[in-house]
């Protein structure tokens, strides 16, 4: 069992994590710290001994406090985009910190939060726990009680909505395609330490079964990891869109038989690897 102490000070080095994934949730700072303290209470309740990954833990669960929370607001009427902005965070103005500097970035903007606004709540939970912060499918269908491919799908629809919106910095899908080509090139040539820099540094990788059954780990962590994994690779990789993210396919004889679906914001911070031909052909795939 961890201490109290130690469970405070392992919640403490989470928060602007936490912070970040609840601002981007509900728009609102005010909001994003009232879920952020929620999701200490339901930890200082939890049966910590049970819970093997405490950042994944702390992730899902802030951002379940959060989709709780965009369920109830049924008493504020649609607006449509661009006709209000999101409320501005009480702390604007006040000393620049680091927790404070990882909600209130440039790179999220007001222009987002007003697209994310739009989003149903569960489209609006799929799309920043996914393409935002790298959770991983699986955890998410077991929030929202469906299934993997189902939450694929609604992860799908989200992003396509994001997208038409028009060019918001972090999710922007030019400028994610231009960092996964870097990182392909990279593979390719073997410059690992452009690789290293092309990573965040706690960037996960996951890869299906039949994935892992070709050579890599179901899950890889740490930047210096991963780059080691594709230095000198991806000879036969070619630049794609894999259900809308930036990736990459391997083909063979005109068919795919291995995709990469790379998550990005200031840098690579997820891929995903999929090569069951059954998962493979549910893929939306776009080569070139």
């Amino acid at each position: 069992m961890i201490e109290a102490d130690l469970l405070a000070r392992r919640f403490e080095e989470n928060r602007s994590r936490l912070r970040a994934v609840a601002h981007r949730m509900l728009g609102s700072g005010t909001e994003a710290e009232d879920a952020v303290q929620d999701t200490w209470l339901r930890l200082s309740r939890a049966d910590v001994a049970g819970i093997d990954n405490l950042p994944g833990w702390l992730t899902t669960t802030v951002g379940r406090v959060c989709l709780d929370r965009l369920r109830t607001r049924t008493a504020r009427p649609e607006q449509p985009w661009g006709t209000a902005a999101p409320e501005p965070d009480p702390t604007d103005g006040a000393p620049v910190d680091p927790e404070r500097e990882a909600v209130l970035t440039e790179s999220v903007g007001r222009a987002l939060l007003v697209v994310l606004d739009t989003l149903a709540p569960t489209e609006r939970f799929v799309f920043v726990l996914h393409d935002m912060f790298a959770v991983s499918f699986e955890e998410i269908a077991a929030v929202v009680d469906r299934s993997p491919a189902a939450v694929r799908q609604i992860a799908s629809r989200a992003r396509r909505r994001v997208h038409q919106s028009g060019t918001v910095r972090e999710t922007d899908p030019a400028r994610q395609r231009r960092v996964v080509e870097a990182f392909l090139a990279a593979s390719r040539e073997g410059r690992f330490d452009d690789l290293v820099n092309l990573l965040d540094p706690h960037v996960v990788m996951r890869a299906d079964p039949v994935a892992a059954g070709l050579g890599s780990a179901a899950e890889t962590r740490g930047s210096a990891t991963i780059a080691g994994f594709f230095n000198g690779r991806a000879q036969g990789a070619s630049p794609a869109y894999v259900d809308g993210m930036p990736g990459a396919v391997v083909e063979l004889g005109g068919d795919a038989r291995l995709a990469l679906s790379f998550i990005v914001t200031d840098r690579i911070i997820g891929i995903e690897v999929v090569a069951d031909p059954a998962q493979l052909a549910t893929l939306d795939l776009i080569v070139g």
